[in-house]
């Protein structure tokens, strides 16, 4: 994602916002319509119970609650409003024929995923962008192949909806997600504009309005050695936070260069955190580049990447401290 604060551009990705890797993204980050899909009720016959209980070992810590609910023709809607998500352990057409009817508005019916007993394949039938796709992700951890079909992320993109999850927002106005989506598709979003209010904005149908889920925290801004373990980012970020009194309660969200994309140990970090990941384009940390001399200028051509997208990824794009290394590992530099 982009976005534009005092010509500010920048790109985001939450747990596999490019289709690869989601970065902070599971359900535990608030989904784009706000709400956040943490109850979870994993429906099973009863001769496929064993693996419905390997689900929920394996998926247990990752959600406020798993639910099994053993199946029966009406279970959906006796159940229909009481979970964030269903995964249906059993054949797609079954799934479908039982929730079809119940289907109302995307952004408020609750997502469904199935996922046959050999746990080959995880498919999110409805709610992609609301939770099904998180969820097929996490039981990637157990072999499964998330079948991802919602057009951004089956064309490696990152749509307005994940977009929203990177930046803890949610999206005000849903009918516009069509033509933004498009527009994501075709690679004419452009940057989304931030502004700071008070102020009035009048907008169409066609521009889509993200909204804030908490008041504005700190930004952690990180650069690492290729490999980093997710443990050494999370012990530098906490150290670095214990000097301002702060914790990774927090933060706002992580960021980062775009040379960074697809660090397995900072996203693992900042998805156990509870926060997005962004992106920085070089041209953007050019152009808020730290106080601090850094080694990379001189050797890869980029600023240094900590303090830089702290700067940029700031609200008035204040340092509130400067780089620090830990463990010869991890930079980590804070933004207000």
């Amino acid at each position: 994602m982009s976005t534009d604060t005092d010509d500010t551009d920048t790109t985001e990705t939450d747990d596999a916002s490019d289709g690869s890797n989601d970065s902070g993204g599971h359900c535990s980050t608030p989904d784009s319509d706000g709400e956040v899909a943490e109850e979870i009720a994993i429906v099973s016959f009863e001769r496929k119970w064993e693996t419905a209980r390997e689900i929920e070992a394996e998926l247990g810590d990752r959600y406020e609650s798993i639910d099994l609910v053993e199946y029966h023709g009406e279970v959906f809607a006796e159940r229909w409003g009481e979970y964030d998500c269903f995964v249906g352990l059993m054949a797609s057409g079954i799934a479908m024929r039982k929730t079809a009817p119940l289907l109302d508005d995307k952004w408020d019916d609750p997502a469904i995923v199935v996922v046959d007993e050999e746990l080959t394949w995880a498919i999110p039938i409805t709610g992609g962008h609301h939770g099904a796709n998180q969820v097929a992700h996490d039981l990637s951890r157990l072999g499964a192949v998330p079948a991802m079909t919602t057009a951004s992320e089956a064309a490696g993109k990152q749509g307005v909806e994940s977009k929203a999850k990177a930046l803890d927002t949610h999206v005000v106005n849903g009918d516009s997600t069509v033509a933004t989506n498009l527009a994501v598709l075709n690679d004419e979003l452009g940057p989304v504009a931030r502004l700071d209010g008070p102020r009035a904005v009048l907008v169409g149908d066609d521009v889509t309005v993200l909204r804030r889920n908490a008041e504005e925290g700190v930004v952690l801004g990180t650069g690492t050695v290729s490999g980093v373990d997710a443990d050494q980012v999370v012990d530098a970020w906490e150290q670095a936070l214990a000097d301002l009194d702060l914790t990774v309660d927090d933060v706002d969200f992580v960021a980062t260069g775009t040379r960074k994309e697809g660090e397995e140990g900072l996203y693992e970090a900042a998805e156990s955190i509870g926060a997005g990941v962004v992106l920085f384009e070089k041209e953007t940390l050019e152009r808020f580049e730290g106080p601090s001399p850094s080694r990379s200028k001189e050797l890869i051509g980029w600023p240094g990447i900590a303090e830089a997208s702290a700067i940029a990824g700031g609200r008035e794009h204040d340092l509130a401290r400067e780089k620090e290394r830990f463990d010869d590992a991890v930079t980590v530099a804070v933004g207000r």
